[in-house]
Parts: structure tokens; C-alpha cells; sequence
């Protein structure tokens, strides 16, 4: 028997053997015709499913105008959904990028240049942003920085500085943290980056009035918080940011993934004050802001109006009883059950492997989900789902979880 061709393709990514020729809301159909329910979404991407119509129009009718011009000229697809997103965040103005991970480098680079433009002292300007552990911000060598992932980092030395971390959720650490700085002869904190619900990081959520006290902890200690929507943002969590549960406004937020609906697209949401620190030149993109992706992201964000959201909320909220239900009938094998909105997190007993459970769930029953840290199993599926849809991976994950023999 012949040997296989090797493959030209990258080794850096871990494929599961299966590959994908369409799509129909929350289904994806395999080339050998099998469909599988997507409860992964591309890790979050596609919010609104496979070809939904209103994105392949919006798309298609574009793409017959307009794709590129660079942002050299005036891009009026832009300017509208500059607005749209500005008023709908509560903030004022928009940097438009490709990805989540260019965001969140750009939201740092923001709140650097303000302080620096802030500062009497050029030399000693606030540059330090304190993340949470177990975040995950991005891949780029700042964000490796942001991201406290040893194994993300090995073979990356040297990372950069002016990152630091801080236990999650602890609000006496923080305000320790971020207080004796300010009290210090030169301050360094310029801001507090964070996830309203970890993604990566296993579903951990900050509470409503975590957020809000750190608001008023930022304004006295005189530094920014970033707020990284990337993952939880565009309405997985009931709302369309998930900041909007509690309130708390953040000086600048990330967002990306759920945007496009599937195609690339980043953006930065900030104040005016801030964004005024960024003069021409100062930062850039060469595809980010292009009509096509504007085009699907005004799109997108007109699917995602106040009824669609209490939708996804109601959605949510059936899923989660239902998950919860599913952990007190496995109780040695399901520890808890965490996250917010749509991005709901199993987190499973040691002595149970997600990775094998996630397997499982994609060859025996065709359920597509992700895996995150803490021995966990993600469900990220498009916010147009159904119940009728997430009982099939109720029962799916049920299944797998009855003839767990304990093999690791």
C-alpha cells in the first residue's frame, strides 16, 4: 500500500479526521455527508450559523460592489458600523482590525499611548497592564505576554514585559495590587484587561458586582480597564456585551469572533479622550475596515437586536437547567457547571478525560464541542440554536458519560 502524501500544511494545529463541505444553521455536513450538530461554532465564530441568509446576501451583494480600497480614503461601510457599535457598547469610537488577537494587541497599545500621552513625566508613563490568571488573550508575543500559559510560551523567549497577573476574581489582590501602585512615586499599572467569562480559560465569570466595584477601583487608582469581548461578546451572554449584565462601562473593549458572524473581523471601542491619543500613523491595518467585512458585520449586528438577544437569553438559561440537571445524575463524573450565556462550561472529574469525552461526542454522536482548561468541555454553539437542538447534545454528552469506563 502506498504511503500517504505528507501533507504541505503546518503541523501546528491538532485536527480531528474530519473535514466539512457546508453548512445549515447549527449543522455542519462532512464530505462523506454525515451531519454533525456544531456546538463549537468555529470556537465562537459563526453566532448566527451556516448560511444564514441575511450574511450570504449582505455578502454576496457586496462582493458584486466592493471589496478592498485600504483605509488611505474614507470607507462609508465603516462609518456606519463605527456608530452602530459605538453607541450600542456606550463608548464613542472604533478601530476596525481582522482578528481577535489584533484587538486586544490594539486595545493595549491604546491604552498605552493615552497614558503616555497623559503623563508629565514621558519617560515614566503607565504601561503595565494587570490581566487575570488563566486568561487567554491572543498569540501574537504581547498577548503571550498577557496570556499566563507557560505552554503557549515555551520555544517564544524572549516575552515581552509590561504584563502582570493577579489570582482571578480576587478583588482584596487587585485592589492591593492597583492601589499601593497608585500611591507609589511612579505609578505603572495603564490598565486592567479582562474576560467577563473565561473562554479558554474554562468558563470562570466574574461577577456583576466584581465588575462593578472594579470601576470604581480603576477611577481611583487612575487606570483603564479593557474589557476582552472577543469570545463571550456579540450576545453569547444573553446581552450584547457581557459588561452589559452588570454596571460597569469599560474605557475600552475588544471584540471580534461572533462580529463577523464567520468572516475575519476585529474592532477596538473606546472613549474619545482615548481614541484621541491615536493621531495618523500612529497604528494600522492593511485589511481591517474593508467593506466586505463591514458590510457583514452591520449585518450581523442588525440580527442581534434587543429581541434576538432575549431569545438567546431564554435559550441560554433552558440549557444551563438542563446541564445542571445532567451533573446531578453524573455526579462522579461532572464537578460543576460554569461560563455565561452560550459559552457553558462541563467541567469534569479528574478521573474522566475531556479530550476523550470530546472525541466521543464527535464520532458516536456527531456533536462538534471544544475543549478548555480545567479538565472541561466547552459548548460555544450559534446563538440562532434551538432547544430541540441542545437536547441532542444534552443527551449526547449523557450517553458518553453512562459508558465512561475510566480510561485516560
Amino acid at each position: 500500500m502506498a504511503k500517504a502524501k505528507p501533507s504541505a500544511l503546518m503541523g501546528n494545529y491538532n485536527r480531528a479526521e474530519v473535514a466539512f463541505s457546508h453548512g445549515d444553521g447549527a449543522w455542519l455536513v462532512a464530505t462523506d455527508g454525515s451531519r454533525y450538530l456544531d456546538c463549537a461554532s468555529g470556537i465562537g465564530v459563526t453566532s448566527l450559523g451556516h448560511a444564514h441568509p441575511k450574511l450570504v446576501a449582505a455578502l454576496a451583494d457586496q462582493a458584486a460592489k466592493l471589496w478592498h480600497v485600504s483605509n488611505l480614503y474614507h470607507i462609508p461601510q465603516q462609518e456606519k458600523l463605527a456608530e452602530m457599535l459605538a453607541a450600542r457598547a456606550g463608548l464613542d469610537s472604533v478601530f476596525f482590525c481582522n482578528s481577535g488577537t489584533e484587538a486586544t494587541e490594539a486595545a493595549v497599545k491604546i491604552a498605552r499611548r493615552a497614558m503616555y500621552d497623559k503623563a508629565s513625566n514621558k519617560d515614566a508613563p503607565r504601561q503595565t497592564i494587570v490581566c487575570f490568571e488563566g486568561a487567554f488573550h491572543g498569540r501574537t508575543l504581547a498577548m503571550l505576554a498577557a496570556t499566563d500559559r507557560p505552554n503557549y510560551r515555551t520555544g517564544f523567549a524572549p516575552i515581552p514585559q509590561g504584563f502582570a497577573h493577579v489570582p482571578f476574581g480576587n478583588m482584596n489582590v487587585l485592589r492591593q495590587t492597583l492601589l499601593d501602585d497608585a500611591a507609589s512615586a511612579t505609578p505603572s499599572i495603564a490598565a486592567v484587561m479582562l474576560e467577563g467569562s473565561q473562554g479558554e480559560g474554562g468558563g470562570r465569570t466574574l461577577s456583576h458586582e466584581f465588575l462593578n466595584d472594579l470601576r470604581g477601583l480603576a477611577d481611583e487608582a487612575g487606570c483603564f480597564i479593557i474589557a476582552d469581548e472577543v469570545q463571550i461578546g456579540m450576545g453569547r451572554s444573553g446581552k450584547l456585551f457581557s459588561y452589559q449584565h452588570s454596571d460597569m462601562t469599560p474605557d475600552i473593549v475588544a471584540v471580534a469572533k461572533g462580529l463577523g458572524g464567520g468572516f475575519p473581523i476585529g474592532a477596538v471601542i473606546t472613549r474619545a479622550d482615548i481614541a484621541q491619543a491615536m493621531p495618523p500613523g500612529s497604528h494600522g491595518t492593511t485589511f481591517g475596515g474593508n467593506p466586505l467585512a463591514m458590510r457583514v458585520g452591520a449585518t450581523v449586528l442588525e440580527v442581534l437586536d434587543e429581541a434576538f438577544l432575549a431569545e438567546v437569553a431564554a435559550t441560554s438559561k433552558w440549557f444551563w437547567q438542563a446541564m445542571q440537571t445532567l451533573a446531578k445524575k453524573h455526579p462522579a463524573r461532572i464537578r460543576h457547571i460554569q461560563g455565561l450565556g452560550l459559552l457553558l462550561v462541563v467541567v469534569l472529574d479528574e478521573a474522566v478525560a475531556a479530550d476523550k469525552v470530546i472525541a466521543s461526542l464527535r464520532t458516536k454522536h456527531k456533536v462538534l464541542t471544544v475543549a478548555a482548561a480545567q479538565n472541561s468541555i466547552r459548548f460555544l454553539p450559534p446563538l440562532i440554536i434551538q432547544k430541540t437542538e441542545l437536547q441532542l447534545a444534552v443527551d449526547a454528552l449523557d450517553s458518553v458519560l453512562a459508558e465512561w469506563q475510566g480510561e485516560k
